[in-house]
């Protein structure tokens, strides 16, 4: 059985898009995949347990769950509110340990190969006793860390993980280098390649950024927020494709405005919000907990132009927006077949398979 940890520099690297693209462009040469998230500190409650949300999106696109295997093996810590301060006033190294072999056990049985993600960088973790780095040395596997677009921070990061993981027997099989803008891809690709080589490091991809990735739709923001839906329940699936803050006169936002914006605005302004009915709109979060007459609601009902109502002032708002983290859904199937293609395209799969 071979096995790769996914690993990454910092959070939202890419290691579920590149363990999803993994598994995906590998299943035609192991026959028999498996994936598992030993420790997953954003988890869902799905058939009443507590199961991180990256596990339960391979899951359902995958369609990997093994009969024998529930759910949970696929998660089989969920660092929930409190776990931290619990474990430091009572420490128990040995039960988060058996929880993670137990499930590991049961879900590789019978595999050729399995995809294990972490979570953060690679001594997250290290408070209650079980790093990314520690974790690997358990399950026995070989790493991949993912890092985001760059040159010397990249670079930086990737060597002082590696240090780690090495400081506990764990051989680095290379990285991946994600999130790299178009403009900036041919510099950063020979640049960081060419880095990374003095250090000994292979380069198994470089994947340029795709905005289409990292735009949430207006159900994902219903969902990460406590905003309230008014209208357009049926539309809530439209993508964001950029923020317009409508704070200034109307004449000047229509300057901004493109196909799928959303439209942060106060709920008094009326001005700007019977303009925003002149365009193909993503959506309106009204500011300040104000709700617009009826006859405007009528007429934004009619757009089906979906509209949430937050309770903070403009500028908290868009700034809760903007620290949005976007994650793959199973019903993303465009995200998921972009997801796909790049690792495809831009990783080197017969070096992966080759050094496992």
């Amino acid at each position: 059985m071979k096995k790769i940890f996914i690993a990454a520099t910092k959070q939202n690297d890419g290691k579920t898009t590149v363990s999803l693209g993994l598994i995906y462009n590998l299943k035609d040469r192991f026959k028999k995949v498996a994936f598992i998230k030993p420790i997953g500190q954003r988890y869902l409650e799905e058939e009443g347990i507590k199961v991180d949300e990256d596990s339960v999106l391979i899951e359902k696109v995958t369609a990997i769950s093994q009969v024998r295997c529930g759910l949970k093996d696929m998660s089989p810590v969920a660092v929930e509110k409190g776990f931290t301060e619990k474990y430091i006033n009572s420490p128990d190294k040995k039960s988060i340990t058996l929880k993670i072999k137990k499930a590991f056990r049961h879900l590789s049985r019978g595999q050729h190969l399995v995809i294990i993600e972490g979570t953060g960088h690679a001594g997250v973790g290290s408070v209650f006793d079980h790093s990314n780095a520690t974790v690997a040395k358990l399950l026995g596997s070989k790493v991949i860390i993912i890092s985001s677009g760059g040159i010397g921070r990249p670079i930086d990061e990737i060597v002082l993980n590696k240090a780690l993981f090495e400081k506990e027997g764990v051989k680095v099989l290379g990285v991946i280098i994600n999130k790299v803008l178009p403009n900036k891809f041919d510099k950063i690709n020979r640049l960081v390649r060419k880095g990374l080589k003095r250090k000994g490091i292979d380069v198994l991809g470089v994947i340029p950024y795709n905005p289409m990735l990292s735009q949430p739709t207006i159900g994902q923001i219903l969902e990460e927020t406590d905003f309230e839906l008014l209208c357009g329940r049926d539309y809530l699936e439209r993508p964001v494709s950029q923020v317009i803050v409508g704070a200034m006169e109307p004449h000047d936002a229509i300057k901004y405005i493109v196909d799928d914006s959303l439209i942060i605005t106060p709920g008094d302004r009326e001005d700007m919000i019977m303009t925003v009915l002149g365009f193909k709109v993503s959506g309106i979060i009204l500011s300040g907990g104000i709700t617009p007459d009826q006859q405007i609601m009528d007429l934004l009902s009619r757009a089906q132009i979906p509209v949430l109502l937050a309770g903070f002032d403009t500028y908290s708002v868009a700034t809760r927006i903007h620290d949005l983290t976007v994650k793959i859904r199973p019903r993303d199937t465009d995200k998921i077949s972009a997801v796909i293609k790049l690792i495809k395209e831009t990783v080197d799969l017969d070096k992966i398979i080759k050094g496992i």
